[in-house]
């Protein structure tokens, strides 16, 4: 064969594999290499077009090399947020669970009833019904936008098309899990890494009637708006849309005590290995619906509903080495090197040890035969030490008393507990590199900037070739440095660049979790958020005056203790970080934090609390104003429109200011009339 022919049969052979690559990563949704692979491949076939012109002749790449990708679903905000689930691990957690409940909704009645069903580990979708016609079908997505996937939901059998029935609500929106049973998987299992997979390959298939070759089955189990609603209760509902024809769990039961609750988590945990589809736990969610309504949500996920999964994954392994890590927070971290084990079908070659006082308390040594468990996606941890097979010198472990930046590592007091904390800390902030490289990978996370493609390891990589050290260097990046980098390429570019000016116009809540402060999380930044309203109000805690007599205002808002506020303060009396912060805040876009609903009985009115309530928690009584577009204050000031005055309790002092600064003051039974008006 001579030179030329090989040329060709090779230019048509990358062809032939790219066209494959294409299929799995624009139809299927299941790329199998790297964008950086694929990058290459391109480039290839492009080289060899330019340097062997004749190939262009052949007219092979023609729509088909250097195209973008088409969106190929288009994107649709969900009517009500399809949230994720807060996990419980044993039975104290559901007992914490129910007090929490309890807490919220000041319920003193023993049992809280709640309905039981078993969590399929399948792929969430959403039906919306307009008198009783599906007209729209969505994955959950990032749980406030989703996928329009309605045609390939059509394909599932047994999903109804049509609701026959006089009492059907005007709309209807019912939430589901899709699956792929265990027995149909096995002629699936040569394409697909599990069922779950399948499943969620299945339904972004491009075209529908590859869709319908796939077995999907669905179980109903939720709903999302419902108007008018005319359900009261979670099984009423569940057991309504059985008869109009939806498939639901025939498992789910009804439960009341916290004995009854453990009772039905551990028979199904034993029947789960004979049932014909993948569950990791059991759901229980408040069964009354007019208490699901009160209870509302945090910004992740509903408090009247928990995932209670099924016992942690152990396995028996050796530790080869214990090394230090260092967290966003300052937090020094032990960390055992163990010999590669599989536990709960993940490869684990890692595990915490958590803190030098758990090491000191399990007595944990460098050679020692360990066992570890795996709870759901929880990193796997150390839970005995089997000392029997310890070799005579092995010698305990010294806890390092300086951070791996050199500096002094610190326990701190805690105002609550009235102890030294258990866990070390480099207390320098983002002057510690080891800090804020963590810091850095925080920022661009799923829950804070959300920047795809600036996972951990490119974070790592970037910061070695000092293309990022500080946040606001990711909006800054020389492309032209990183297209010169191994694995970069014209689409892996392109996508990074887009992701990043997406990022650049964050909300102020974002934008306050995303810094890193500590002890302020989601919620956190929520409160805090609400309370300065926009970037302006917030940056005024960079000055160290105005900032003391913020933080005296911020410690009277629910949610935000004295912990809280002494972080905030040790946070921004760090002259690195405020410098950091105001370089960051200098390339961005921080929209206002906006009230949802603007219309309710408080709109633009400001609030606050004082004194217990008879029939609702005081964070109870916050959210209903909140929801009724009112802003909750901490302190007393001219800008307050009502003071809310309960009946157990009320401070004296706040009612007198109210009263000399002429604020509307609403007794608890003035509070009621006002709610059920």
């Amino acid at each position: 064969m001579n030179e030329k022919n090989e040329i060709v049969k090779n230019y048509k052979l990358k062809i032939k594999n790219l066209k494959k690559h294409n299929k799995y990563y624009y139809e299927k949704d299941n790329p199998k290499i790297s964008d950086a692979e694929y990058d290459t491949l391109k480039q290839e076939i492009f080289d060899l077009e330019k340097n062997n012109k004749y190939l262009i002749d052949l007219n092979l790449t023609k729509n088909l090399v250097g195209s973008a990708p088409a969106k190929r679903f288009k994107k649709i905000k969900h009517l009500s947020p399809m949230l994720s689930l807060s996990n419980a691990f044993n039975i104290d957690d559901m007992r914490d669970f129910q007090k929490k409940i309890s807490n919220f909704l000041n319920y003193t009645k023993q049992n809280i009833v709640l309905l039981a069903e078993p969590k399929i580990d399948g792929i969430s979708a959403t039906l919306i019904y307009e008198k009783g016609k599906l007209v729209k079908g969505l994955s959950r997505g990032d749980g406030l936008y989703g996928e329009d996937i309605l045609e390939n939901l059509r394909t599932i059998k047994n999903l109804p098309q049509k609701i026959l029935s006089k009492d059907i609500p005007n709309l209807l929106e019912v939430r589901c899990e899709v699956y792929i049973s265990k027995s149909d998987f096995k002629n699936l299992k040569d394409n697909f890494a599990n069922p779950r997979n399948a499943a969620g390959g299945s339904l972004r298939q491009k075209d529908p009637k590859v869709t319908s070759k796939i077995p999907l089955k669905y179980f109903a189990y939720g709903f999302g708006s419902v108007k008018p609603m005319i359900f009261k209760t979670q099984d009423e509902f569940l057991v309504t849309i059985s008869k109009w024809n939806f498939i639901t769990n025939p498992l789910s039961k009804i439960v009341a005590s916290i004995n009854d609750v453990e009772k039905q988590h551990s028979y199904i945990d034993k029947i789960r290995s004979s049932l014909d589809y993948d569950i990791d736990g059991l759901v229980y969610k408040i069964n009354d619906l007019s208490l699901q309504q009160r209870l509302g949500n945090t910004s992740n996920s509903p408090r009247w509903a928990i995932a209670y999964k099924f016992s942690a994954e152990k396995a028996i392994t050796r530790i080869k080495d214990i090394t230090i890590q260092v967290g966003r927070t300052g937090a020094i971290t032990p960390v055992a090197k163990v010999e590669p084990v599989t536990v709960g079908g993940v490869i684990v070659s890692n595990a915490t040890l958590h803190n030098e006082d758990e090491i000191k308390r399990k007595d944990i040594r460098i050679g020692d035969t360990i066992q570890i468990q795996r709870a759901g996606d929880v990193i796997p941890q150390v839970l005995s030490v089997d000392k029997s097979k310890r070799d005579k010198k092995s010698k305990s472990f010294i806890f390092p008393y300086k951070c791996l930046c050199g500096s002094k590592t610190t326990k701190e007091y805690s105002k609550s507990t009235k102890k030294l904390d258990a866990v070390r800390r480099c207390i320098k902030g983002y002057s510690c590199d080891f800090i804020a490289k963590e810091k850095l990978k925080h920022i661009v996370s799923k829950e804070a900037f959300d920047i795809d493609g600036l996972g951990k390891k490119v974070i790592e990589q970037f910061w070695d070739l000092n293309l990022i050290k500080k946040p606001s260097d990711i909006f800054s990046l020389n492309y032209d440095k990183i297209k010169k980098l191994e694995g970069w390429g014209t689409l892996s570019i392109n996508n990074l660049k887009k992701a990043v000016e997406k990022s650049q116009t964050i909300s102020l809540d974002k934008f306050i979790y995303s810094i890193g402060i500590r002890h302020i999380g989601q919620e956190n930044a929520k409160i805090l958020a609400g309370f300065f309203n926009s970037k302006k109000e917030f940056t005024k805690l960079f000055d160290s005056k105005i900032r003391k007599k913020i933080l005296i205002n911020l410690v009277d808002l629910d949610g935000i203790g004295e912990t809280q506020t002494d972080s905030i303060d040790n946070f921004f009396s760090n002259e690195t970080n405020v410098t950091i912060i105001r370089d960051l805040i200098n390339k961005l876009n921080i929209k206002n934090y906006s009230i949802q609903n603007i219309d309710g009985k408080f709109s633009n009115k400001k609030l606050m609390f004082t004194g217990g309530f008879k029939n609702m928690s005081r964070s109870e009584a916050k959210s209903i104003a909140e929801k009724n577009g009112g802003k909750v204050l901490g302190s007393i000031s001219k800008k307050l429109d009502f003071l809310v005055v309960g009946e157990s309790k009320p401070t004296k002092r706040k009612i007198e200011q109210a009263k000399q600064l002429n604020i509307k003051i609403i007794l608890e039974k003035d509070w009621n009339k006002i709610l059920n008006s």
